[in-house]
């Protein structure tokens, strides 16, 4: 355990720690504003005690790409059982997604520069007239800006200096989840998980190995997901990985399964396929799963009687940990003991720290992205 809510169990490859434990320590003295928004010193621009007005809704649409939604559908999605409002969220452009126009949205439109074309074009043909919107946008003149002054709604600034993939424990994340009803406070745990040696030694050892199988020509990290409610946490994650690591033709790929599902269909190329892949195992323990029926099940099935769904997946989980060092296919794995804001906090801290300290050790900037700009200097001039 290195917390109370997060068992991790390391890839078995171990190098000196030493120096990348400098590097580490010189990202946290940056203090920088992504590295404040994972400790609880970081101060929103948001007032919690005004946005009491806000919490009266019952359906809530957050319009926003990438970073500036993912991290909110991670939260509500890995949290769902706390939350009882309702979220949507417009993060593509969906020719066919028809208007509700029965229901009453707070929308809540995200972007940092306040310039994003999709979430631009989503905003004109889904905002309507009896809708409350809130605003998330840099202070400075953009389209969103002005936009959200002609409609005379509520502006919340993004921190300039915080990009979208590591905005989540910002106001960009932060806001929504005291909308959904949860303690915002409870996510930002990096005061307390400095000194947690446990943790540390975890997220250093982890990123020696992972420097280790990109030597070795080893590119993709493949996630194998067996919870339902944590496919968003790691599409927030691929992005977070690529956009940070993936430039200077470096980088590496994350890649996401769904399982036990997926024993179904890649699991084969996994265990027999070619070798520049290493695995990441999450796992989160859940006591609500549905149980079988024992009156219905066949003798020949006996073994499955008394057991839950959370029981068989797990079994399966630790089943294929077994194959996997018997055929010595590198893998790390994670499980989740607490499903709280403390613990997402904790896995979200983990995994940007994780990201950054790889960044510095390629000799990467892992806080731009040069190459997607030039798609949206191309898609203006197409349409023009």
């Amino acid at each position: 355990m290195i917390t109370s809510g997060i068992f991790f169990k390391n890839f078995k490859k171990k190098k000196k720690l030493s120096t990348l434990k400098k590097k580490l320590n010189s990202i946290l003295k940056e203090n920088n504003n992504i590295i404040q928004s994972l400790s609880s010193n970081y101060r929103d621009s948001f007032d919690k005690k005004k946005i009491g007005r806000f919490k009266k809704f019952l359906n809530y649409r957050i319009i926003g790409m990438g970073g500036s939604s993912l991290g909110t559908q991670a939260i509500y999605d890995f949290l769902n059982h706390k939350i009882k409002k309702n979220f949507s969220f417009l993060d593509n452009l969906q020719p066919n997604l028809k208007n509700n126009e029965k229901k009453k949205y707070l929308n809540l439109i995200v972007s940092k520069s306040g310039n994003t074309i999709e979430t631009i074009a989503n905003s004109n043909i889904y905002i309507k007239k009896k809708d409350q919107n809130i605003f998330i946008t840099e202070n400075k003149k953009n389209y969103l800006h002005d936009l959200a002054q002609n409609l005379k709604a509520d502006i919340i600034h993004h921190n300039n200096f915080i990009g979208g993939r590591y905005s989540v424990l910002s106001e960009v994340g932060m806001l929504p989840a005291e909308l959904m009803g949860l303690n915002s406070n409870k996510f930002r745990q990096l005061n307390n998980l400095v000194n947690n040696k446990k943790y540390l030694n975890a997220l250093l050892s982890n990123v020696s190995s992972t420097l280790y199988f990109l030597k070795k020509k080893k590119y993709n990290s493949i996630i194998l997901n067996y919870d339902n409610q944590s496919k968003n946490l790691f599409s927030w994650y691929q992005q977070l990985v690529a956009e940070s690591l993936g430039k200077n033709n470096r980088g590496l790929l994350p890649i996401i399964s769904n399982m036990p599902k997926d024993n179904h269909s890649v699991m084969q190329l996994y265990l027999d396929g070619f070798k520049n892949n290493f695995y990441t195992f999450f796992y989160t323990h859940d006591k609500n799963s549905p149980k079988i029926i024992n009156k219905t099940i066949l003798s020949s099935k006996n073994y499955i009687k008394n057991k839950n769904l959370s029981n068989i997946t797990y079994a399966q989980k630790i089943a294929t940990e077994i194959v996997f060092r018997k055929k010595n296919i590198p893998f790390r794995s994670i499980e989740i003991k607490k499903r709280d804001e403390k613990t997402l906090g904790e896995l979200f801290t983990f995994f940007i720290l994780e990201t950054i300290l790889l960044g510095k050790a390629l000799k990467l900037n892992p806080y731009d992205q040069p190459a997607v700009e030039l798609i949206k200097k191309e898609t203006k001039k197409i349409l023009v």
